[in-house]
């Protein structure tokens, strides 16, 4: 940008510059004279335009300076209104403090260094208005020599004129109400993070369920303040009889509807829980009301129920990600995977599997935003999972921090990230004693019921229970044996197990249809003893067996324990 003619118009020079333009305008005249006939009057020049005027009277904020200290020569009107009168000569640092508030300084250095314009946006100034700083180069010839108004004629030319000095346009344009709108936005979308961010936490458990046989801890990271929450969930049900579901999630969006969508999905599985369904009728059931919720959102989601028992995890998958399971040889299983479609695309069956959970074995649930990254195939971050599970040992809890380290998940981590581990611990000495089983064949005829009794009694004897426990245990196993020997077919158990919590009694037959709890007329001879077994019992429950079959049980809770929440009576 040349500012030889601006400068040429500075204070001092003004009337050249009118004489100059006086001989401009004689020159149609003199055209005229010489014949040349009516001619268009002759186009405006831009090197005439009153260049200081025009920069004085620009609505944006300009300041000029030259030289490696940045001295202030020039300053526009508007720049004068918003942060007062400023006085030429001085350095930048004393003649435009408000520059150095703004950390324009080091700008103007790089400029003035490398000669390229360089552009900050939106600043707030001390005036309190937000301002887009563009500094360009200029190059300032050095202005004429005034001319002695004693010598006439034209002022005699110098063998060697000065250099032309470098300079920097400021150019500050207000930004004032496009920044504001920018805060308003972030601040909107700030408070619906974290309406989002309380939503999902309140619809998560607030504290998980520990069942008798398994140590559990849970985890869950929203992603960094740029990224929208998630609809990552998890969930541990206690099934009764001693038995657990285990369940995580993930719905395929993100905000306050995501969020909403789990709670009602996480909502759902409880209540399909209490029917003691098989994982994959499960998950066929949150299939079908997943589409309802909303067409257009879709979850993957994990539902899996253990047994102590049998010592495996029996799940199914609606495309989520394969449980990992380290046993108590540090050895790394993957589930294998029955999987369905995700939940809410309808239309197929899922399948269960089963993965060995024997004691001394952890199982990890989790949900993508733990293993899978953008650079990289997500076949890795399972690689990686697993080695991170190996090697991860201590508490659930500890082994969940563990993970989250080992992975990389950090606050500013661009992904929803929900952990479950469970713990099978092995148990030995006096701890092993408190968790017990006993089981007996029953093979039916009308010594049947007096045997049960006879071992039950035995067993409850063997066990330390106080008198009054006993007697509870043995009236509910005779009645439970009583009533599969009447309604049931072979083969047919009877199982007693206790825990550091409660006993538990539960028999197995092969007819699958499933008692229910009524009311007997005086009349009736039958009908009584479920309701007798309800009555006198914390719980009570029944479900069908795999192959065929069904289980009914009841538990006591021991002395100094508290009923199991939710389990019916």
């Amino acid at each position: 940008m040349n500012f030889t003619r601006w400068s040429a118009r500075l204070p001092g020079t003004q009337r050249r510059a009118a004489a100059r333009t006086d001989r401009g305008g004689d020159v149609p005249a003199a055209r005229a004279e010489h014949g040349a006939g009516p001619t268009a009057p002759a186009p405006p020049s831009v090197d005439r335009l009153p260049a200081r005027e025009i920069l004085d009277q620009a609505p944006a904020l300009i300041a000029l300076v030259h030289g490696p200290d940045h001295r202030l020569l020039y300053v526009n009107e508007a720049y004068r209104a918003a942060f007062g009168d400023r006085t030429p000569g001085a350095p930048a640092h004393e003649a435009l403090p408000e520059l150095a508030e703004l950390g324009l300084p080091p700008l103007l250095d790089q400029v003035l260094r490398n000669s390229r314009p360089r552009t900050v946006k939106s600043r707030r100034a001390p005036d309190g208005r937000s301002y887009t700083f563009a500094c360009t180069p200029v190059t300032i010839p050095p202005a004429p020599p005034e001319p002695d108004p004693a010598q006439a004629g034209p002022p005699p030319q110098r063998r060697h004129e000065s250099a032309p000095d470098a300079g920097i346009l400021v150019f500050a344009t207000d930004v004032t109400e496009h920044a504001e709108a920018a805060e308003r936005l972030r601040t909107s979308e700030r408070l619906q993070r974290e309406t989002a961010v309380t939503l999902q936490r309140s619809l998560l458990p607030q504290e998980l369920e520990q069942p008798d046989d398994l140590r559990i801890a849970a985890t869950y990271q929203p992603g960094g303040t740029d990224a929208a929450v998630g609809g990552d969930w998890y969930d541990v049900i206690t099934l009764g009889g001693g038995r657990t579901a285990l369940v995580i999630g993930d719905v395929m969006g993100r905000g306050v509807r995501a969020a909403a969508v789990m709670g009602q999905l996480r909502t759902a599985v409880r209540a399909y829980a209490r029917l003691d369904l098989p994982p994959h009728e499960v998950l066929q059931l949150l299939d079908g009301l997943a589409a309802e919720i909303d067409a257009t959102q879709i979850a993957t989601c994990v539902y899996a129920v253990h047994d102590p028992n049998e010592g495996r995890l029996v799940y199914a998958s609606a495309g989520h990600l394969p449980i990992l399971v380290r046993d108590e040889h540090g050895e790394i299983h993957r589930a294998e995977e029955p999987t369905g479609p995700p939940l809410g695309t309808g239309g197929w069956l899922h399948t269960s599997g089963s993965v060995p959970l024997t004691p001394g074995s952890t199982a990890v649930l989790y949900t993508d935003g733990l293993v899978e990254r953008r650079d990289q195939d997500i076949d890795q971050g399972l690689t990686a999972l697993a080695d991170a599970l190996a090697g991860a040992t201590g508490s659930p809890q500890v082994v969940c921090d563990r993970l989250l380290r080992a992975l990389g998940v950090t606050a500013a981590h661009d992904d929803d990230v929900a952990v479950l581990v469970v713990e099978h611990p092995a148990r030995t000495g006096g701890d092993a004693d408190l968790f017990r089983n006993a089981t007996l064949e029953l093979l039916g005829g009308i010594e049947a019921t007096p045997r049960a009794r006879a071992f039950a009694s035995g067993v409850l004897t063997s066990w330390r229970f106080p008198t009054e426990l006993h007697d509870l245990g043995l009236l509910a196993a005779s009645e439970l044996v009583a009533n599969s020997l009447q309604h049931g077919t072979p083969p047919m158990r009877l199982r007693l197990r206790r825990t550091d919590r409660r006993l538990i009694v539960e028999v197995t037959d092969g007819d699958d249809h499933l008692p229910r709890r009524r009311t007997a007329e005086p009349a009736d001879e039958t009908g009584r003893g479920i309701a007798i077994v309800a009555t006198i019992s914390s719980g009570w429950g029944c479900r069908r067996t795999p192959g065929g079959g069904k289980a009914v049980w009841c538990e006591f809770a021991l002395p100094g324990r508290t009923r199991t929440p939710g389990l019916p009576r």
